[in-house]
């Protein structure tokens, strides 16, 4: 599965046409997001994802959780969203 990581200083429509990408091509990806700023860039991303897909008629699930990964040999705590077709 594809994981996309976002930082606050992603931009929402570019992460939207990948992840849309992502989605045609395999059918289900992962957002990645550390810290407030960087799930608010996610969140948009996921809303307009939904909006480049509908047309073809696909509806959008998105399942939150938590995942521990490894940022300057720190763990931190990351909010992953699973995005596939309902």
């Amino acid at each position: 599965m594809d994981v996309l990581k976002i930082s606050t200083n992603s931009n929402p429509k570019s992460v939207a046409g990948a992840l849309a990408s992502v989605l045609r091509e395999k059918g289900i990806a992962e957002v990645q997001a550390v810290g407030a700023g960087a799930v608010n860039q996610a969140v948009k991303a996921i809303a307009i994802t939904r909006g480049y897909v509908a047309p073809n008629g696909i509806n959008l699930v998105c399942t939150p959780g938590f995942s521990e990964i490894v940022i300057d040999n720190q763990v931190r705590t990351a909010i992953k969203f699973l995005v596939e077709p309902h």
